[in-house]
């Protein structure tokens, strides 16, 4: 069997590092140089390093058992992309939205378009960036205004196994989501 997730958040967040750490084959992206033409759509004042941007999408794959195989389509996470989102999302089973606690106000807009905007069961994965501090689980529940079934889980993307973990989550909460009549949307 086969599945569809799809990777979602906002700009610079590791969703791209995600597919990558993971994926089993050379992963797809399509990351490009960033230059002065983005300097008035992304904010790079949290992000100075970053260099890259994905403008399309991200693709990987990954088998989590024997007779199960994950397709990874990783979003871009600039609004000015967002039109390419109901493609992305068009036959998958869930996604993982990734967060960055130093910028939680940056996923609001991708939370808000899967639980408006799709049927889809989501959890949201806190990326942890070094030396940022942890914040407990609860207060991030909280700031982002989140049901309590929505899986929330701390992970660093560029861990393979935290990553495939990620994922595993997800493939189990969306089976229970979909067997559960009271947790759809």
């Amino acid at each position: 069997m086969s599945a569809k997730i799809v990777v979602a958040g906002g700009f610079g967040v590791g969703k791209t590092t995600l597919v990558g750490s993971v994926s089993e084959i050379p992963p797809v992206n399509t990351e490009a140089i960033m230059t002065q033409a983005s300097v008035p759509h992304d904010d790079l004042s949290r992000t100075p390093d970053k260099q890259t941007t994905t403008v399309a999408m991200d693709f990987g794959r990954i088998t989590i058992a024997q007779d199960l195989i994950l397709y990874l389509f990783g979003t871009p996470g600039q609004a000015r992309f967002w039109f390419m989102w109901e493609d992305l999302t068009r036959g998958a089973i869930g996604a993982v939205i990734i967060v960055d606690t130093r910028r939680l106000e940056d996923s609001f807009q991708a939370i808000d378009y899967f639980e408006k905007y799709t049927d889809l069961p989501f959890l949201i994965a806190v990326n942890h960036f070094e030396g940022v501090p942890m914040h407990p689980v609860e207060d991030i529940r909280n700031a982002l205004d989140l049901d309590d079934d929505v899986p929330v889980v701390v992970f660093d993307a560029r861990d393979r196994r935290q990553s495939a973990g990620v994922l595993a989550k997800l493939v189990e909460y969306t089976m229970n989501f979909n067997a559960d009549p009271a947790l759809s949307r």
